[in-house]
């Protein structure tokens, strides 16, 4: 399932995928996303994208207001940080 969210008058895409065990939950915006723990930080670093990543989530109001776990460096450059909600981490990353 696919949804919009108005996040400080900017847009930010979520996505729900339904898979076996738990759900796949991300939201993005034009600079980077927020994903649940079924991705990869990792990844994103190799990738060089701006992602910070939430654990235990089952919908996009849920990553929004889960804690972020981890953080790509290219989202620290930006301002992303651990502890910050999901909200605040796609404040800064719409």
């Amino acid at each position: 399932m696919e949804s919009e969210i108005l996040l400080n008058g900017k847009k930010i895409k979520g996505v729900e995928v339904s898979l076996p065990g738990a759900p796949l939950v991300v939201a993005y915006g034009n600079a980077g996303f927020v994903m649940c723990g079924y991705l990869n930080i990792d990844v994103a670093d190799k990738l060089g994208v701006a992602a910070a990543m939430v654990r235990g989530v089952k919908t996009v109001d849920d990553l929004l207001k889960a804690q972020v776990q981890a953080v790509s460096k290219a989202a620290l450059v930006k301002g992303v940080k651990l502890s910050m909600t999901g909200e605040e981490a796609l404040s800064i990353l719409a």
